[in-house]
């Protein structure tokens, strides 16, 4: 899988849209799908959304529903995340994950490859 690096983050007042890049740097994606999770301070992390490799199936955190959407580009090997009417509470570290076998996208556990993190700030 190589390493993964995700891109986008910064600083944005409520209301506002960014969207972050997640690529992997050495192979393509490669296994079952990708996810996106964040942690806030002295929060743990949690799941946002995920996108299968093999037909592009979605799943969403309920609170990021409607908001946020995460698609790929295979030949770029890059998963996004776009994330539209932020909110304050939408404020974390943003991660990026793969994971190689079957199962549900929300399974923090079973993902074995992770990126460093871009942070998110939303203003109020």
């Amino acid at each position: 899988q190589g390493q993964l690096v995700e891109s986008g983050g910064g600083l944005v007042q409520a209301g506002g849209s960014l969207r972050l890049s997640c690529t992997a740097s050495e192979r393509t994606f490669t296994g079952y799908g990708t996810g996106w999770f964040r942690q806030a301070p002295g929060r743990e992390r949690e799941f946002v959304a995920g996108i299968t490799w093999s037909d592009d199936y979605t799943y969403y955190e309920d609170s990021v529903k409607g908001r946020f959407t995460i698609s790929k580009d295979n030949a770029k090997n890059t998963v996004y995340l776009q994330m539209n009417s932020l909110k304050p509470e939408d404020t974390a570290v943003y991660y990026c994950a793969s994971r190689l076998h079957y199962g549900a996208l929300s399974n923090i556990a079973r993902y074995e490859y992770w990126g460093q993190g871009t942070q998110v700030t939303v203003s109020s």
